[in-house]
């Protein structure tokens, strides 16, 4: 690993370290204003708005010029779907990382462009959308794999349960 590549990890894991701070992750319960990621990069927490219904969703992150690193917007859907997402209306850059009904990340989107109305689809099976800080996933190491823990994922079928 490069010095650079060690260098943006560590700036993101300290950016973090405030989400994670304080909590045992093995013990930690679940709260419906944060969700937990966990892979073989390490483990994060941000604090987020639900968006789990038709009105929040269609609004999303829309209109806002910042967002701080360790928050994000979790969009919630009924049954798991098809999902695309746009940039409408959007002033900052967005990791859009896409969930199955599992709680497992089946894609990652990195740094959707602000205002760009192109399609970003997250293909079938999507439960859930969490959206944070464009280039975040990335120095994160966020991929496909990374478990979710949320309050949305049912118990039974959680690949990481609450």
């Amino acid at each position: 690993m490069g010095k650079r590549n060690k260098v943006s990890r560590l700036w993101a894991a300290l950016v973090l370290i405030a989400g994670v701070a304080g909590q045992s992750h093995a013990g930690a319960s679940c709260s419906p204003d944060q969700v937990q990621l966990r892979g073989d990069w390490g483990q994060a927490r941000f604090s987020i708005e639900l968006a789990d219904d038709a009105a929040e969703r269609a609004e999303g992150l829309m209109h806002r010029e910042s967002m701080p690193q360790s928050a994000g917007m979790l969009f919630v859907y009924p049954e798991a779907r098809d999902v695309g997402f746009w940039m409408k209306n959007t002033l900052i850059p967005l990791d859009i990382i896409f969930l199955d009904s599992t709680g497992t990340v089946a894609r990652v989107h990195s740094n959707a462009i602000p205002g760009d109305l192109t399609p970003i689809m997250g293909g079938g099976d999507i439960k859930a959308v969490l959206e944070i800080n464009g280039g975040l996933a990335k120095r994160l190491g966020i991929a496909p794999g990374t478990l979710l823990r949320h309050p949305a994922f049912e118990a039974d079928s959680a690949a990481w349960k609450c």
